[in-house]
């Protein structure tokens, strides 16, 4: 009798995996579906009785019309376009692993029918993307995960890369001591954003340079600093994650540039029209050597119209490089 009553399910496995709008199988079809991957035998009249109840269950279960008659899941918690964008951010994400992207994409062909799997496996382009062999990154983010949960500071060690490609530990492998508040993803890499105490200011720090995370006992600090933090605006104006003086600065563009400046900056941002060609832009920017080349990736068409100091400061930073050329 238990048997029998787990026939429904693997009725409900058989319409999860082999069939979609696309691919619709017939009572006749299911039957023998059940007979060869389970050895169930089952007769059109049963089939009709349990789709009806995994129907009233809540499976959306539609059904074609004419010659082509048969049944299908008709809604699934993803549809293909949906799974596809997260085969995109998985495979394009440098903090995940080769071996962990498979992991993650074969786990996602299952929320779809084999047919819709296939199709996402024609999708995948791992294997010539730039990805970490970092695997320690996944426990760095559930214990810091843990440490905001349970609101503890975090202890752990901090490295930097050598010409020889080691990660190598800065400050002499002394213990960094931080209050964790967010976790962002920039510029295809993880960071956290925290307190640190002995400087007083708002750090961030790469989870895949982080070793040894551990959760203490300690509460975190920093709340009144974090409370009407804009974890956005701080990406926005921190380039490529690299710290620097927040500064408010205007910039002047040729008109065709105005989309780079929004792209970056967001669309909240004080622009109004110069002239006929040109564009002013109020921004807020951490103004630092990444900053900089940014600018001056963009080319002549852009450039610091005020204040003079950080002018100034843009123009020492291009000579440097033509010096050094």
């Amino acid at each position: 009798m238990a048997e029998e009553k787990l026939k429904i399910l693997y009725l409900m496995q058989v319409l999860l995996e082999e069939t979609d709008p696309a691919h619709p199988l017939n009572a006749t079809q299911l039957c023998e579906k059940m007979q060869s991957r389970y050895e169930y035998s089952y007769n059109r009249k049963t089939i009709y009785t349990d789709i009806k109840r995994l129907q009233a269950y809540g499976m959306h279960i539609g059904q074609t019309k004419g010659a082509s008659f048969g049944y299908f899941v008709e809604k699934r918690d993803f549809d293909l376009a949906e799974l596809k964008l997260l085969v995109d951010a998985v495979q394009s994400s440098k903090f995940i692993t080769k071996e962990k992207s498979e992991d993650l994409i074969r786990k996602l062909e299952r929320l779809t029918s084999n047919e819709n799997a296939r199709q996402l496996q024609r999708h995948v382009f791992i294997y010539n993307r730039i990805k970490t062999d970092n695997n320690a990154i996944y426990a760095n983010v559930d214990a810091i995960h843990e440490a905001i949960q349970k609101n503890r500071q975090i202890g752990f060690r901090y490295c930097e890369w050598t010409v020889r490609k080691q990660l190598v530990r800065k400050k002499n492998g002394a213990e960094y001591i931080v209050s964790p508040w967010a976790l962002t993803w920039d510029d295809e890499n993880y960071y956290m954003v925290g307190y640190e105490e002995a400087s007083g200011k708002i750090k961030h720090y790469r989870v895949d340079k982080m070793q040894e995370i551990r959760v203490t006992n300690d509460s975190r600090l920093g709340k009144e600093i974090f409370r009407n933090f804009d974890l956005a605006a701080f990406a926005r104006k921190t380039f490529g994650m690299y710290g620097g003086e927040d500064r408010k600065i205007t910039l002047e563009g040729e008109n065709h540039l105005v989309g780079v400046v929004i792209d970056r900056f967001g669309t909240d941002i004080m622009l109004h029209p110069y002239d006929k060609e040109h564009f002013h832009a109020g921004v807020t920017a951490a103004i630092s050597p990444q900053f900089f080349g940014w600018l001056a990736g963009i080319g002549e068409g852009i450039r610091i119209s005020w204040p003079e100091d950080v002018r100034e400061e843009y123009r020492r930073y291009l000579q440097g490089i033509i010096d050094k050329s």
